[in-house]
């Protein structure tokens, strides 16, 4: 198991009561649990920001890469338009259920 360290944090009495209540209602042993698991959340949630973020930031340079070699089309909003329509048609298509046999 990893080394432990005790903290001594203070939480405003809203969130204070929702982990007391967390422990009171038999989900948590301890108001220790209760953090951990909040704290591990939050890791999760920040990991998958951070990698969104570098995705984003790769789409970006690709485009400026285009941009600079010239791949670039001329801004028509019907064509955009009329793209959108068709991913939405496809997505509304795919979340129909199945037809049964």
């Amino acid at each position: 198991m990893a080394a432990i360290e005790r903290l001594t944090i203070t939480l405003p009495a809203d969130m204070a009561g929702m982990v007391k209540g967390a422990v009171d209602e038999g989900d948590y042993a301890t108001a220790s649990e209760v953090i951990r698991e909040a704290l591990r959340d939050w890791k999760l949630r920040r990991e998958l920001r951070l990698h969104q973020v570098a995705e984003l930031k790769a789409e970006i340079d690709r485009g400026l890469k285009d941009i600079a070699e010239g791949r670039v089309a001329d801004f028509d909003r019907m064509r955009i338009a009329a793209r959108g329509r068709e991913l939405f048609a496809d997505r509304s298509k795919s979340a129909l259920p199945k037809p049964r046999k």
